[in-house]
This record gives structure tokens, C-alpha cells and sequence, in this order.
């Protein structure tokens, strides 16, 4: 598909055990089916044009010759259609039968993968009937075929039109023993891993079924599609559940319901797996030593439609469970860190200026939680509230009840009066309300703080999170610099999850009814003087546009390195209902100018801790340099939009 997607299938059918002509039924019936859905590729299960349970039958010659004849017709069904079928029969080859799965696509089988590792343990006698498979390639004439085909386990199958689409195979018990086939399947190329599987169920083994695939495409940073034997195999000792599954990167995209033949269909991102194994530098392919052979098949761009909704929250769990569990691991690391800190710099007291705003509060959470974990008294935390000229009623009335209900040390001071005689100083005008008379404010918050950390033997703790550093929403030298940056790596959609989940769980009615308010509050930096009727004049996302599209436009570009195509394509899906394009391409282009000019803000950040996945800090995750240009970006969403308009 378009956007590096590729729509994969693993569909289990009902089978008849020995009834190669109703299999074959089934198989061209479920390929129909994955055409309907635009899937570009579809995986079977192990020995499903004969069903895995046919033990002593596999040596007979009358259901072999059936075999090559049915794959012949699954091909030709797949004539100047747009998919690759995998496939799963026995072949003779040297004399020998083998398990394996052959690819088919566009009229014809065009590979054949033999499978190496042969269960004959418990209920498993594989090696009666099998011989084990070979790794380098070799020629052999499929019956019935004209030209011949490569059969081996070191194959590499590639798209001519979608270069990232690469895929390779290995059966069943190939995934379960100590060094897996597919691990030099990726290193040699392979994007994507087609699984055919037989696996019986028993008690238990499910769960370790779907780890054993998750992880397996987690170590790989590959697609994996695994496709299992279900109903309709021989129950004479065993029970089939048509587990199927597709996983990306460690994700688990679909999973079927067992006991029940289905087929599951997923959106394998390939641009995620390209750019995740091209930033780690331990992702090591080695050419010289894994030798394989390239097989190539041609499938067409189809348009992009994806199987699932895009969730517009990528930095936060869609799970309340694992939402809730994810909270409290980041306070923790958040809180451990600012433990050691402190420790480390044998620290009278923290200074942290509290606004009554999001991030403030967040920060002075988190250094409740470090003093406690230090076993210190929280009046070591001073808490200074700083009303200005934009301060309202609200925030600064919660910023006092936050204050006492956590136990902090209160101080309280005013800074008009400094400001105003600051305006004088360098002779502007109070009246113009202009970003001097802002920064103003904000430099002279943060000299009151560093100069209070000093005159109590502390150090200022940064309340500025990870989207205002995207976007280069903070005053240089004034709210920007702190001694310890306990939320620079916190975007700001995750940080209402965070001050919601203390809400929650604190256990206190008015800090409760404190923390839901500052939650329902505008986000602002309260620079500018209040409307007539009190309430706050200056609203953050007015002006630089929605967060929740920044983190998600920050998460696709800095997470996995993606263009502005693909994530003005992304943003589109997620957003459908609540933005429309012209919104989202505006917010875009502001997001990629703002991004590139504020870059010299990160430069020169104070330490903090990394929670996840995406982090600015120069002595971590991103090495830019100040004086990037945005052109590149920029004008590649400008044609996108020119062509859409």
C-alpha cells in the first residue's frame, strides 16, 4: 500500500484431513476473501492443502501428486491478482519429503521453504515423515511447472515496487528452538517473517504462544505473521485453536479467536522497521556471512486503507490499566531521579515556582514523592507562588491549596512591582503588551527562583515539558533554565495523565477537587493581563495550536523518523472527526518552522530525566544542530497540500 504500509493476512480455513481438493477449495476461497480486503500478502497454516494430522498418508504417492496439482490451481488463481499466498504442502525433492511452505503469486509458485527444525518429541513425530531442511538454495522443478523454482531455507522474497517489503519463512518448531531460522532471516534482509504453524493447544500454552511471537518480532524489529492449524485437523490426540497472529516490533496488531477458523488482517508499517533498525547501532547485518538467495515478486501500490483507527495519543496507553501502571512507573523514574539529585548535592531544599498550572504542579508532585522517598520532611520543598499582571483568581487560589495540602513550604511574591520598574529600566512601554513585556515576567520569575535556591542552599527544579521544547514555547533564560528538569521529557498530553492519576489515587477530597480544576484549566503562560471578566486572556493552544496534534506530529517525527506525507496521512486518520485537513496542515507547518528555529533553546537544556521513548536533550536523544533549515520538510508538505487542494 501507499505510506509504507503492507496489509498482511494469516487465515486459518476448515479442512478436511487428506482432502486436498476441498483444501485447496477453502485456500482459493480465504485468497478471494484477503483480495476483497486489498491484503497483499496471506499466510496458511502448516501442511494445509493436506492438514497436518495426516501422519503414514504423507507417503502416499496418490495424495502427493494431488498436492502438486492443487498448488498448481491455487497458483493459477493468482493469476494478474495482487497478492503473494504462503502456502503450507509436503514436497519431494532428492528423494526426500519435506515440510514446506511455497510461495505463490501471480500465476505461479515462485519459491519453496523447507523446514529445518523438526519436532520429535511428546506428541510430535515430524521426523517419521520428514526430512529436516536446507539452507542455500537449490533449483528444483515443480511437477507440472515449466520453469524451475529455488527451494531453501536462506531465500529472501522482494517487492520490485515497495523496496522495504522483504519477507522470509520458517515453519512451526523453527521459532521455538534456541537460535530461530528467522534471526538470520533478518539480518540478511527480511523485514516481514511468514510463520506456518501446527501448533496443538494445551493448557497455558496460548499465552506463551503469543510472547514467544511478540518478542520474537521485538529482538528482530521485524513484522511477524503467524498462521495456526485449527478446526478440522484430526482430533484423534490433539486439539487444534487456529491461534493466529500478526505482530510488529514487539506490538501484537491482531490476534484471532482461538477455536475458531478466521482470518486476521493487520498493517504492517514497514517505514516504523526500516527506521528503528537504522537507528540502532546493535543491529548488526552481517552480508558475508548469510548467504541468500533473492527472490523477486511484483505486487501494485494499492491505496493506503487501514484495518485499524489511528490512536491520536501516541505517548499514552489506550489501556486504563496499563495507563494507570505506565503513570506510575514515569512519577517514579521522575521522582527517583530528582532523589538523587538531591542526595548527590547534599541539597537543603528544592525551589519550584507553582503557577496553579499544568506543569508546575505536576513538578511539585514529583518532588513530593522525592522527599519522601528520602524520608525528608516535604517543608523542604519551597513552593513560591509569583502572581503578575496576567495572574487570575484561579489559578493562583490553586496554587495555594496545592501548596497546603501537600505540605510544602508556601511563599508568596508578588512581581509587578520589580517588572515595572524593569519596563522603566530599559524604557518600554507597560502598555505595549508585547513578547518584552512577556519575557519580562517570566526572566524575572526565574531570577527570584535561582536566587532564592541560593539563599536556602537548594537548587530549582524546571517545570517546562517535552512539547513546549518541541516547540520553543519557553522564555530563554527564564523559565526555560532550572537546575533540574524533572518534566523535560514529559509531553504535554501525557502530563494531564499523570496529574489525573495522582488526582485519583491521593486519597485527599480537596487536593482531589485541586488537581481536576488545574486539569480543566487553559493552559497558558498568564502573561497577559485577564479579560474583564477575570478569566485568563491568553491561551497557549490558541496561539501555537492544539497539543495533542504536536505530541503526535513530535511522536512520528522524532520516534520513527517519518516525513511530512506520511504524518499529515496519519494525522488525518487520527483526527478525522475532531480536525479537518486544512486545520491539521496549518498546525504542521507551524509545528516544522517552530521546531527547526527553537532548536538552539535545546541546545543548552539543564539535566532531566528521560521517561520515554522521545527526549530532546543534546546529551541524548537528539544531536541537531542549531541552524538546521526547515526548507526540506516545509516545502514537501506545501506540495502535499498543493496536490490535495
Amino acid at each position: 500500500m501507499k505510506y509504507g504500509y503492507v496489509k498482511v493476512a494469516a487465515a486459518t480455513c476448515d479442512i478436511k484431513v487428506g482432502d486436498v481438493t476441498f483444501n485447496a477449495d477453502k485456500i482459493i476461497e480465504n485468497i478471494d476473501k484477503a483480495l476483497e480486503k486489498k491484503v497483499e500478502a496471506v499466510v496458511f497454516p502448516e501442511l494445509s492443502l493436506t492438514g497436518y494430522t495426516c501422519s503414514d498418508l504423507f507417503w502416499q504417492t496418490e495424495m502427493l501428486n494431488k498436492v502438486y496439482e492443487e498448488t498448481l490451481r491455487i497458483a493459477k488463481h493468482t493469476s494478474g491478482k495482487n497478492i503473494v499466498a504462503i502456502v503450507g504442502i509436503p514436497f519431494e525433492a532428492l528423494g526426500k519429503l519435506y515440510n514446506c511452505a511455497a510461495i505463490i503469486t501471480n500465476g505461479k509458485v515462485i519459491g519453496l521453504v523447507p523446514k529445518k527444525n523438526l519436532p520429535n518429541y511428546s506428541e510430535f513425530y515430524e521426523a517419521r515423515h520428514f526430512t529436516p531442511g536446507f539452507k542455500d538454495a537449490l533449483k528444483v522443478t515443480f511437477p507440472g511447472q515449466n520453469e524451475e523454482v529455488l527451494m531453501g531455507m536462506n531465500i529472501i522474497f522482494k517487492d520490485k515496487n515497495m523496496s522495504s517489503f522483504t519477507f522470509a519463512v520458517e515453519i512451526c518448531e523453527d521459532l521455538w528452538v534456541p537460535k530461530a531460522p528467522s534471526v538470520n532471516h533478518a539480518l540478511a534482509g527480511a523485514n516481514i517473517i511468514f510463520n506456518l504453524s501446527a501448533s496443538d493447544e494445551i493448557t497455558g500454552k496460548s499465552s506463551y504462544r503469543r510472547e514467544l511471537v511478540s518478542s520474537q518480532a521485538a529482538r528482530l524489529v521485524c513484522g511477524y505473521v503467524y498462521a495456526d492449524a485449527g478446526e478440522g485437523e484430526s482430533t484423534t490426540d490433539l486439539v487444534f485453536a487456529g491461534h493466529n497472529i500478526i505482530a510488529e516490533n514487539g506490538r501484537i496488531l491482531k490476534e484471532s479467536e482461538r477455536f475458531k477458523n478466521e482470518m486476521i488482517i493487520a498493517d504492517i508499517d514497514m517505514d516504523r522497521i526500516v527506521n528503528e533498525r537504522r537507528k540502532m547501532t546493535t543491529y548488526s547485518p552481517n552480508p558475508e556471512k548469510y548467504i541468500y538467495s533473492k527472490v523477486e515478486f511484483e505486487i501494485q501500490e494499492n491505496e493506503c486503507v487501514l484495518e485499524d483507527k489511528i490512536f491520536q495519543n501516541p505517548f499514552v496507553p489506550d489501556n486504563m490499566d496499563k495507563r494507570n501502571e505506565r503513570c506510575n512507573e514515569i512519577l517514579t523514574i521522575q521522582s527517583m531521579g530528582l532523589k538523587k539529585r538531591i542526595a548527590h548535592t547534599n541539597a537543603k531544599s528544592v525551589v519550584v515556582g507553582i503557577s496553579g498550572g499544568l506543569d508546575s504542579t505536576l513538578a511539585l508532585l514529583v518532588a513530593v514523592r522525592a522527599m519522601d522517598a528520602l524520608k525528608r520532611d516535604r517543608k523542604d520543598i519551597l513552593a513560591v507562588t509569583m502572581p503578575g499582571f496576567g495572574t487570575t483568581d484561579r489559578t493562583y487560589d490553586n496554587a495555594v491549596t496545592l501548596i497546603k495540602n501537600l505540605g510544602a513550604t508556601f511563599m508568596e511574591i508578588s512581581i509587578k512591582d520589580a517588572a515595572t520598574k524593569h519596563y522603566e529600566d530599559i524604557g518600554h512601554d507597560i502598555n505595549v503588551h508585547d513578547v518584552t513585556y512577556e519575557n519580562v515576567q517570566a526572566r524575572q520569575r526565574t531570577l527570584y527562583l535561582m536566587n532564592l535556591a541560593n539563599e536556602h542552599g537548594g537548587f530549582v527544579i524546571g517545570t517546562g515539558d517535552l512539547s513546549e521544547l518541541a516547540l520553543g514555547w519557553a522564555t530563554y533564560n527564564g523559565d526555560h533554565m532550572s537546575m533540574y528538569g524533572v518534566n523535560a521529557s514529559i509531553p504535554k498530553t501525557l502530563v494531564r495523565h499523570l496529574v489525573k492519576y495522582y488526582a485519583d489515587t491521593c486519597g485527599n477530597e480537596e487536593l482531589e477537587k485541586t488537581l481536576l480544576d488545574v486539569l480543566d484549566t487553559p493552559v497558558s503562560p498568564e502573561l497577559l493581563p485577564p479579560k474583564e471578566n477575570g478569566n485568563i486572556s491568553q491561551k497557549t493552544e490558541d496561539l501555537v495550536g492544539p497539543y495533542e496534534l504536536h505530541d503526535f506530529f513530535m511522536y512520528y517525527m522524532l520516534r520513527l523518523g517519518y516525513g511530512p506525507e506520511k504524518i499529515f496521512f496519519l494525522a488525518n486518520n487520527a483526527f478525522s472527526e475532531k480536525y479537518d485537513k486544512a486545520t491539521i496542515y496549518k498546525w504542521l507547518r507551524n509545528f516544522y518552522y517552530r521546531f527547526f528555529a527553537q532548536q538552539f533553546k535545546r541546545s543548552c537544556l539543564p539535566d532531566g530525566p528521560k521517561v520515554g521513548t522521545v527526549a530532546v536533550s543534546p546529551r541524548g536523544d537528539l544531536r541537531m544542530p542549531s541552524d538546521a533549515c526547515a526548507r526540506l520538510w516545509i516545502e514537501r508538505l506545501e506540495k502535499i497540500w498543493d496536490c490535495k487542494s
